[in-house]
């Protein structure tokens, strides 16, 4: 069946199956705010094992969807360790540019724009930063592959569930009704959704590009794991034990859907 199904998938356009992808890690992760919208007992244990459970099918997929599939395509160190020098340097610029809050290390951004945005919008920006190269990373791997692209978008998409829950778990204590968290939700997805298609149709068109493309992802998604997602999930030094396995469990969710290929 599985054989079947990624047939169907190589038969399409580039474009077709990164819209499907898009749509995909977008309802994942709205289905994720929908989950924290509904189940508010869980919320201090949930949002930090969700972190760490995303924290260790980013690691891995940055290496085996993007790093070491750039490797391979271009034959060549030097590309892709420009390409991953690229993608620290976007999102540390990014991370710079765009103010936005994290919960533990709390504000972060221009200081002229402390305390002129909500919240609310600050924690989305903050997980927008972190969807655009996971969005990325799906984008360029269909173009590398597209059976390489389609289980990095399952594994994001698996991981999308507990960062949608990330998005609105503390909106649920900020706001009164459930619909903003919701709709906070739904936009950090469709945002991570648009970025699947943009970068499947940029690397597509420009393909000698392609293994720049793959270890920007790659070097993107490492940096936002360990300056931002480590540090925030293991930030307050409780439940170390669950946290570890929670990554742990990520890591081998993201190994064994690339042994499957």
């Amino acid at each position: 069946m599985y054989a079947e199904i990624l047939q169907s998938f190589e038969s399409m356009n580039v474009l077709e199956v990164s819209i499907y992808a898009g749509v995909f890690v977008a309802l994942m992760t709205s289905f994720g705010s929908l989950f924290a919208v509904f189940t508010k007992k869980l919320k201090h244990r949930s949002f930090e094992l969700s972190l760490s459970f995303a924290a260790g099918v980013m690691i891995v997929a940055s290496f085996t969807s993007l790093i070491l599939p750039a490797i391979e395509y271009s034959k060549s160190f030097l590309p892709v360790g420009i390409g991953i020098l690229l993608g620290v340097i976007l999102i540390d610029v990014i991370n710079r540019l765009v103010p936005h809050e994290h919960l533990v290390k709390g504000y972060e951004g221009p200081k002229e724009m402390k305390g002129k945005l909500k919240v609310a919008w600050l924690i989305v920006l903050a997980v927008i930063i972190h969807n655009f190269p996971e969005g990325l990373a799906v984008g360029t791997s269909l173009v590398y592959s597209v059976s390489v692209g389609l289980v990095t978008a399952l594994a994001i998409g698996i991981q999308d569930i507990p960062e949608g829950t990330l998005v609105s778990l503390p909106l649920t204590s900020i706001q009164k009704k459930r619909t903003i968290p919701i709709l906070m939700g739904v936009l950090s997805g469709i945002a991570e959704g648009l970025m699947v298609v943009v970068g499947a149709l940029f690397f597509n068109y420009f393909k000698w590009f392609l293994p720049y493309g793959l270890s920007l992802a790659g070097g993107a998604m490492l940096y936002v794991t360990v300056k931002e997602m480590i540090p925030e999930i293991y930030g307050k030094e409780k439940d170390e034990t669950l946290i570890t396995l929670g990554f742990f469990l990520g890591f081998y969710v993201m190994l064994f859907l690339d042994s499957m290929l």
